[in-house]
């Protein structure tokens, strides 16, 4: 599997309220690009199988959120979580999952996924195409770092979550920042 350094270059289908819009689902589409979401700013991202999965809604997604504030006090701007699900799926997973902080972007088309080298078939669980999981910083559109979980593989049987977690990043985060400082 080659490295890539950089995020690639796509557009992210979401939904964003808007209120002029008016009746009981206020929201129009919005594409978002590549560069809007990582130029200039430092990003914590995590990808996921997927939203509502068992091990993605009690561990992966909660804990990034319940540390978000540690994040920003290490100098992230963001902290975003992608799968490969559509935005109306996301939405109502980010409301199940009473997250606030975490921005969950939808990648519907598996685009961005493929692109980073990161798409694998779950086929065997019935998912079909869908995110390794991992995790990345990701600098001005720059990956400063990447955590990807063992055992890389189409139709594996194991959906392993060592590294992609919350803890694991932000010690990273903090070591970089001491090194930085020394």
């Amino acid at each position: 599997m080659a490295m890539i350094t950089k995020v690639p270059n796509v557009v992210f289908k979401t939904r964003v309220r808007d209120e002029s819009i008016g009746g009981s689902n206020p929201f129009r589409w919005q594409d978002l690009t590549t560069q809007e979401i990582f130029g200039g700013k430092r990003v914590v991202v995590f990808s996921l199988p997927g939203a509502f999965t068992p091990t993605c809604s009690t561990s992966h997604l909660p804990r990034y959120e319940e540390l978000y504030a540690d994040f920003q006090a290490l100098g992230v701007d963001a902290v975003i979580c992608v799968s490969v699900n559509d935005a109306f799926v996301m939405y109502q997973w980010g409301k199940q999952q009473n997250a606030k902080n975490v921005f969950l972007l939808p990648d519907g088309n598996g685009e961005f996924t493929r692109k980073m080298g990161m798409l694998v078939d779950k086929s065997n669980l019935g998912f079909g195409m869908r995110s390794w999981r991992y995790s990345m910083v990701v600098n001005d559109c720059n990956i400063e770092k990447i955590f990807i979980e063992p055992g890389f593989e189409d139709v594996c049987a194991i959906d392993p979550f060592e590294v992609s977690d919350a803890d694991t990043m932000l010690s990273y985060l903090k070591e970089a920042k001491t090194a930085v400082a020394v």
